[in-house]
């Protein structure tokens, strides 16, 4: 015997107020996934109310109200992926994904010395270069150099680390960024 769910009943105007409140209380969102969000949610169960579902005014009212904020949303998610050892252009594709305007990317977008405190976390983390258990041979350098790439660090920056001769030269590397700004 298979058992059918029941249909859910449509979201009226009080019901998505209550879904989006929840939503914001919960996870941190910026505008356009709020957006989403709510979106997603009237395509599944449907619009009780009259015209238009108030998507719009209820996005718009909790950004006024500050429960929905995209530069400090920007910010946060911008510390958060340089910690675990992202670069730049990574960043830039999940504020984009996330709905981030470019004025706002560009306001969060980290400086040269936090991309290279990044790289070195990445390749900490991975065992990269002088971190690893073994100098890597040309086959693996060139690994380590393409997963560099894929997390979205400079490819000067990934060969330079990759390439460092011990832990002080990869470190080194990673603070000159800072005596340079």
């Amino acid at each position: 015997m298979t058992r059918t769910r029941p249909n859910p009943r449509p979201i009226g105007a009080q019901r998505l107020e209550e879904m989006a409140l929840a939503y914001v209380a919960r996870f941190a969102t910026s505008a356009a996934k709020l957006d989403g969000y709510l979106r997603r949610k009237l395509r599944e169960r449907g619009w009780e109310g009259e015209g238009d579902a108030p998507v719009e005014r209820i996005v718009a009212r909790f950004v006024e109200a500050g429960y929905v904020d995209d530069a400090a949303f920007a910010r946060a998610k911008t510390g958060s992926l340089l910690r675990r050892g992202y670069g730049a252009r990574r960043i830039a594709q999940a504020l984009g994904a996330a709905g981030i305007a470019e004025d706002v990317r560009a306001m969060a977008r980290a400086g040269q010395g936090a991309q290279r405190q990044a790289a070195l976390a990445l390749a900490r983390k991975r065992g990269f270069g002088p971190f690893g258990k073994a100098a890597p041979d040309r086959p693996l350098r060139e690994r380590q150099i393409a997963a560099m790439l894929r997390a979205g660090h400079p490819l000067d920056s990934a060969r330079e680390l990759v390439n460092a001769t011990d832990v002080d030269a990869a470190l080194g590397w990673a603070a000159q960024a800072d005596e340079d700004a």
